[in-house]
């Protein structure tokens, strides 16, 4: 399938049956989704559920044991090298480098993406002033307070304006307020056109997604949008539903 065909249904991720043994332990147990283009989907869990896992497998970073996924109308299996080509990949451990600063950080990303030096200059700018990191162009990120350094890691993620956008705990140890700011930013990515898969274990994040799945040792146990996940296990939130399919 090439990925013209893969956009003409609509589906910019479809895994089917993925599956992730390491050794006798299975992490990820037979999922499957689909996510639609243009779509904030929310993956959902504890941690050690899978969601990583599932986040890497749809990345190119680790193959699958089992089953098949298409990412940008590509194979995890057979076309790792082109799904990372077309898409932009914020891990939970974002390696930023600490003795570059903020504006040069962004440079050598533009420079890993193979985005010509202007290209680059000008995306990088027009980052810095989108995130809000234009005083900070000029600091090292270990100087910078965790949203900054979040935002910064965005940034990198985004230069060279993929389609599909991987988010891995974005979220991860960042204040409310900070949250709220990040969230903003991934609504203004999806109004662009860009397809977003994030992960998260804050259930109140849930509410800002389109569609959510919760995974509970390896399988998804639920996936709808937060308001029939709500309905459907009679609940007020996405905490409460969170309690009532996951197995004790």
């Amino acid at each position: 399938m090439s990925e013209s065909s893969a956009a003409s249904d609509g589906c910019a991720v479809r895994a089917t049956q993925l599956t992730r043994r390491f050794g006798d332990f299975t992490a990820v147990d037979g999922v499957d989704f689909a996510v639609s283009t243009g779509e904030v989907f929310g993956f959902l869990g504890a941690n050690g559920a899978g969601k990583t896992t599932v986040i890497r497998m749809l990345c190119g970073l680790l193959a699958p044991s089992a089953g098949e996924a298409r990412v940008a109308g590509f194979s995890v299996n057979r076309q790792p090298d082109a799904v990372k080509r077309h898409i932009g990949y914020m891990s939970q451990k974002f390696s930023l480098y600490g003795d570059l600063t903020v504006g040069e950080n962004l440079q050598l990303y533009g420079g890993v993406y193979g985005l010509k030096r202007h290209d680059a200059e000008d995306r990088g700018r027009e980052l810095l002033s989108r995130l809000d990191l234009e005083q900070a162009a000029d600091r090292l990120p270990t100087a910078l307070p965790l949203g900054f350094r979040q935002r910064l890691a965005l940034g990198c993620a985004v230069l060279h304006r993929p389609r599909i956008l991987f988010l891995d705990e974005p979220t991860g140890g960042v204040d409310p307020v900070a949250r709220r700011k990040f969230w903003d930013l991934i609504y203004e990515l999806a109004d662009g056109g860009a397809t977003v898969f994030v992960t998260t274990h804050y259930m109140d994040e849930a509410e800002y997604c389109g569609r959510v799945s919760i995974m509970d040792r390896g399988r998804i146990v639920a996936l709808d949008t937060p308001d029939e996940l709500k309905k459907q296990n009679g609940a007020r939130t996405m905490q409460d539903v969170f309690l009532k399919v996951i197995r004790p």
